[in-house]
């Protein structure tokens, strides 16, 4: 099964940046489609935004956001700008089987990552 490791969380303050990564096998970026979701405490786990073909975003995080696959480093970046603190989460790397056009429907997805917290806050 494909693994996917995170990194890259931590604590920011409203406004800033952050880079979050997954770290997967050599040749598994252009076999599978990828997704970031995120779950807060006390609410549902939601999807973020994915990348196939093309890349989606979710309204709360569209033109703040932006995911990308880095070959050079065999990842999956989700680099985080103008940070709010309802940003604070859990997020979690995902891997499911190639698409073409992507969507954050966590049923599509069948490998997950162990989460990094991501704490927006002055």
């Amino acid at each position: 099964q494909l693994q996917l490791v995170e990194s890259g969380g931590g604590s920011v303050q409203p406004g800033g940046s952050l880079r979050i990564s997954c770290t997967v096998s050599a040749d598994a970026l252009d076999l599978y489609t990828f997704g970031w979701f995120r779950q807060a405490p006390g609410k549902e786990r939601e999807g973020v935004a994915c990348i196939g073909l093309n890349t989606f975003y979710v309204a709360s995080v569209k033109y703040r956001f932006t995911i990308s696959r880095d070959y050079g480093e065999n990842a999956v970046h989700l680099q985080m700008d103008s940070l709010k603190p309802e940003d604070t989460a859990v997020y979690y790397c995902a891997a499911g089987p190639w698409s073409q056009y992507c969507s954050v429907v966590s049923e599509k997805y069948d490998a997950w990552g162990q989460g990094t917290q991501v704490t927006v806050s002055s």
